[in-house]
């Protein structure tokens, strides 16, 4: 396994990580991505562990906290041989104090996040949402608390827009307050919104991309096919209303592109598509996740091996979309692509 450096920190992290939204789960969602108990966990765990991913990421969300304390159940015994990456910000419950950021929901975030999971710290705390109701200075005074106490070790964001996050790095400059060093976004080859403005961001400013949903949500598994219905057992019939929109007939583009790309390398759609992530700018681990230990093996069989130049055109052109203003006339205009050539 490869090893990379999260953003501008100290903290080295496997290319590959595994995301625990599987474990425990329940409700419309949750329940629909997978239902692993503890058992069932710890055998996840000790594959990915033997495969050298050492990185689970979870959320005070996902099931409500029952993601957490599975995960912390699994993970019993060998507390210093994982890393941990959980999320808080998001509604967990119906009161005015139960979302958001603010210092008392996030002290009392953390607490509880620490109880659920049986440890005394959290490897990479992530803001899973923008919260625009709480003023910056309270937000990273309060991880300055956090990380001086040693319950959170490293902060990061999830899902913020770019000048959120500007704004959050500049004002830990100005204080001397934890810098976030992680953005968990979701980026994948349906959904290559983040290179217009967050990766540029993140190259400038060292932010490292932990990737969400790699495989669309689903849709680049192999098994969804120009002019034929999803299939039975695909999370799509039930969650699709939760997933990134993405138009038909750029979806079916992508997929004959990558069914191609497999069959010239031997490898799954999946692991060509992952491996495809791992080439790009900023990211410093692709988060896969599994509801058996065959999805588990399969999406581990992404790292290990690299694309040709000429696939990764292929796969370049089959997924490219034009950006949205203002980044349209840079693409369209040789004198505003001159100024600013692209990263990728």
């Amino acid at each position: 396994m490869e090893y990379r450096q999260l953003g501008a920190s100290g903290l080295r992290v496997p290319a590959l990580s595994f995301g625990a939204g599987t474990f425990g789960g329940s409700g419309p969602l949750f329940g629909a991505w997978g239902n692993s108990d503890a058992a069932e966990a710890r055998k996840l765990v000790d594959i990915c562990l033997e495969a050298g991913v050492t990185l689970f990421d979870t959320a005070d969300v996902y099931s409500d906290g029952a993601s957490e304390e599975v995960l912390g159940q699994a993970i019993q015994g060998r507390r210093d041989a994982v890393l941990i990456s959980t999320k808080t910000g998001l509604p967990t419950g119906d009161g005015p104090g139960d979302w958001g950021v603010s210092r008392d929901r996030l002290i009392r975030a953390v607490e509880a996040a620490l109880r659920r999971l049986g440890t005394d710290r959290i490897d990479i705390l992530q803001l899973h949402a923008f919260d625009a109701s709480t003023p910056v200075d309270e937000l990273l005074s309060t991880l300055d608390v956090l990380v001086r106490a040693g319950k959170v070790r490293h902060a990061g964001v999830s899902n913020y827009p770019g000048w959120a996050l500007m704004k959050g790095l500049a004002a830990a400059e100005r204080h001397g307050w934890p810098r976030f060093v992680a953005h968990q976004v979701y980026y994948s080859l349906i959904g290559r919104a983040y290179e217009a403005d967050l990766m540029p961001l993140a190259a400038d400013q060292g932010v490292g991309a932990l990737v969400w949903s790699p495989l669309g949500w689903g849709r680049l598994t192999g098994k969804i096919r120009r002019d034929a219905p999803i299939p039975e057992g695909s999370r799509l019939h039930e969650t699709a209303q939760f997933a990134p929109p993405v138009d038909d007939e750029h979806l079916y583009r992508v997929v004959d592109a990558l069914d191609a790309v497999a069959a010239e390398t031997g490898k799954t759609v999946p692991q060509v598509a992952i491996n495809w992530l791992l080439r790009r700018p900023t990211v410093a681990s692709v988060i896969i996740g599994a509801r058996n230990e065959d999805q588990l093996r399969q999406n581990l069989g992404a790292v290990g091996w690299s694309l040709t130049p000429e696939q990764v055109a292929v796969l370049d052109a089959a997924s490219d979309v034009m950006p949205a203003y203002p980044h349209t006339p840079y693409r369209q205009q040789e004198g505003f692509a001159r100024l600013n050539p692209p990263l990728v």
